[in-house]
């Protein structure tokens, strides 16, 4: 029997240093009494997911494990569009994040904003090239 607030199965969302700032992560959770285990990966690797969940008070808190490098300590709430909370590994090394189970329409508006790719920043150049024989000039500075 899966419970609704905490349903078991494949949730997908995002981490962030800073707000605007989102970065997706999928992940397949099991919550049973109290407890929530899981695996997931995001931009920085593979990870496991050790923590637990207080369904009346609507409350979770987990460590997320990089397979062979650092932990991440999680702390989140649980409300109609998924949970949402900080996440810290030190002092100084903190941010935010949303997660969601997947399929359930949530927070489907944030995955395409966590998917979509940041616009690329560009100047344009403009070429201007002089054919033989034309009157235009360019001004240019001094070498």
């Amino acid at each position: 029997m899966t419970d609704e607030m905490f349903p078991s199965g494949p949730w997908t969302g995002f981490y962030n240093y800073r707000p605007g700032d989102r970065h997706r992560m999928d992940l397949e959770l099991t919550f049973a009494n109290g407890s929530m285990s899981g695996e997931g990966a995001d931009d920085v690797g593979r990870f496991l997911i050790k923590g637990r969940y207080d369904r009346q008070m609507h409350e979770c808190y987990w460590t997320k494990s990089y397979v062979g490098r650092h932990d991440v300590f999680y702390r989140g709430f649980r409300e109609g569009k998924g949970i949402w909370g900080t996440w810290e590994i030190t002092i100084r090394d903190h941010g935010g994040f949303h997660i969601w189970p997947r399929g359930s329409g949530e927070g489907e508006q944030h995955s395409e904003t966590a998917k979509r790719p940041e616009p690329a920043d560009a100047i344009g150049k403009q070429e201007v090239t002089q054919e033989a024989g034309s009157s235009t000039s360019l001004s240019r500075p001094n070498s």
